[in-house]
């Protein structure tokens, strides 16, 4: 029954905001190195950036920052000055940003065409559409649960839309778990590249090289993500 609600109001979530970041859009230069983004599930600005990095295909490291968190809210204030988010950092280009509006702006500029979709656009439609999503999940992914962070980040084949994918997302957001987001929206380069490592086009995927673990299945990865790393 709790399993049942959780995909149903996680696929309310990807309906409220029309499925943006479920395919790519057009693309511009790619960029040599990941880029960084210190988010959390739940927030309806970070959640617009995660849907843009879906949109262009980028990957990006994830620094997860649920509130009570000690790790990256800490790291964000150093470097920012601030606590907020989301908090953007391009390695590529030196830039590191705080504002949904800004980043999304920043992000179709050097990495796509240059036109923001009207899903993304600054304005009223985008913002009510995204705290709507983040209503039908209101605690998920939020708060902190207290974690032993593991030695090597992880890896997870994903995309914003997908509301499996969202399930695994809020758990590693509150446990704090860093990891390397490898978006995998319709129309990806990254799609092959998941069929050849795992032998078949489905997500989300897990990789977790601190124990050897690699698999499918939603329900299955918050179990072990939750049996391996939080403390009880």
């Amino acid at each position: 029954m709790l399993r049942a609600l959780d995909v149903g109001t996680s696929i309310a979530a990807s309906l409220a905001r029309f499925g943006v970041g479920a395919r790519v859009g057009s693309l511009g230069r790619r960029p040599e190195q990941p880029l960084e983004l210190f988010e959390f599930e739940g927030c309806p600005y970070c959640r617009k950036a995660r849907e843009a990095l879906s949109v262009l295909d980028l990957e990006v490291w994830i620094r997860p920052c649920p509130k009570g968190g000690p790790r990256f809210r800490e790291q964000v204030k150093v470097q920012g000055g601030k606590y907020q988010f989301p908090y953007l950092v391009d390695p590529n280009t030196g830039k590191q940003m705080y504002e949904s509006d800004d980043i999304i702006a920043y992000l179709f500029q050097e990495y796509g065409d240059g036109a923001v979709p009207v899903l993304l656009s600054p304005g009223r439609l985008t913002d009510v559409t995204a705290m709507l999503a983040s209503a039908w999940r209101p605690v998920f992914g939020v708060r902190y649960r207290p974690a032993r962070a593991p030695e090597q980040a992880l890896e997870l084949y994903s995309f914003e839309a997908s509301p499996y994918c969202r399930l695994v997302r809020e758990t590693l957001s509150s446990l704090e778990i860093p990891y390397l987001l490898h978006n995998v929206a319709k129309g990806s380069a990254n799609r092959p590249r998941l069929v050849e490592r795992a032998g078949r086009m489905m997500v989300p995927y897990l990789v977790d090289p601190n124990t050897g673990t690699e698999m499918f299945e939603s329900d299955a990865i918050h179990r072990y993500l939750v049996e391996t790393y939080a403390q009880t």
